[in-house]
């Protein structure tokens, strides 16, 4: 089977376009307070965004490949659920 890589992210790009989510308005510090510094929301913006289309990507190329979405899903929160704070190293 032959895929045209440069269709596949064509059509990745519109879909993403059509797709995207809001991207949060308030990150909250620990305690309740919101990042304001400049620099930092636009890293947490891009990272966020960056995040969603990764996401995206492995998600539907599971579900493309067979893997059933519901399980699919479950397997993302188990992966975010299992993130270790870098703080705990500290």
């Amino acid at each position: 089977m032959t895929v045209n890589a440069g269709a596949t992210l064509s059509s990745r790009t519109r879909e993403r376009a059509a797709t995207t989510g809001p991207t949060p308005d308030i990150w909250p510090q620990a305690d309740g307070s919101p990042v304001s510094c400049t620099e930092k929301l636009m890293v947490l913006r891009e990272n966020w965004e960056e995040l969603r289309g990764v996401l995206r990507d492995a998600f539907e190329d599971a579900v493309l490949m067979g893997v059933d979405e519901s399980a699919m899903k479950r397997m993302i929160v188990e992966m975010t659920t299992d993130l270790i704070s870098p703080r705990s190293h500290m």
